[in-house]
């Protein structure tokens, strides 16, 4: 007599949760078999246990930034940087330069690590061999920005405006392009780490000799 085992293991996650909240998945497990119900059991705890994690980064990564600094002079700190903790962005004040203007000025070797640029105007900026490592840069301005030499280590340049910018032998790791705009960007020589490559690629603004700087398979006219 053939035997059958029917398993069956849902997670239901509540209603719509609260924004910065961890919403915990509720698991069911059933088993029809005329076996014991023991392993059904530990793979749906095991599937939910899953399912509960990704919740809970999905969570976690959705963040606040802090109030902006009502220092007055905090855009002058933009001239000076960073100057301990480049590889970590640690600092004994954060580096918050939002919404600040430095259009073609000269910021030439600065270690902008762990910086706030967040919705600020950097275009036609000199920034070779600057350091913008950890750097937050959503929505910022970098249009025609020289970046020759500089370090863009995990920056989130999401939702950015890169048009033009010059990122001649520079090195990109860990970056975050999503919705940034890279039409006419410049990327001779530049070190670009392989998962960095993926993602610059899969952006449609990335165009013509652009993508072949970059190492793109398939170009884009």
């Amino acid at each position: 007599m053939a035997l059958k085992m029917q398993r069956v293991a849902t997670c239901k996650r509540p209603a719509p949760f609260a924004r910065n909240s961890v919403a915990m998945v509720r698991c069911q497990a059933s088993s029809s078999s005329l076996f014991p119900a023991a392993g059904v059991a530990a793979a749906a705890g095991l599937s939910c246990l899953a399912a509960n994690l990704l919740a809970a980064n999905m969570a976690m990564a959705d963040f606040r930034l802090p109030p902006i600094n009502n220092d007055p002079n905090r855009c002058d700190r933009g001239y000076v940087g960073n100057t301990i903790g480049q590889a970590n962005a640690v600092s004994d004040k954060i580096l918050d330069l939002r919404l600040c203007s430095y259009k073609g000025k000269d910021l030439h070797g600065r270690v902008l690590a762990g910086a706030l640029l967040a919705d600020a105007d950097l275009s036609e900026t000199n920034l070779q061999e600057a350091v913008l490592t950890k750097a937050y840069a959503v929505k910022a301005n970098f249009e025609n920005a020289d970046m020759t030499n500089a370090v863009v280590d995990r920056v989130d340049f999401s939702g950015a405006n890169l048009r033009g910018v010059r990122f001649i032998n520079t090195v990109v790791t860990g970056a975050q392009f999503a919705g940034a705009d890279l039409e006419g960007s410049i990327w001779e020589d530049a070190l670009i780490g392989s998962q960095d490559v993926g993602k610059l690629c899969e952006n449609p603004t990335l165009t013509g000799e652009s993508r072949l700087q970059v190492g793109c398979r398939v170009t884009r006219k």
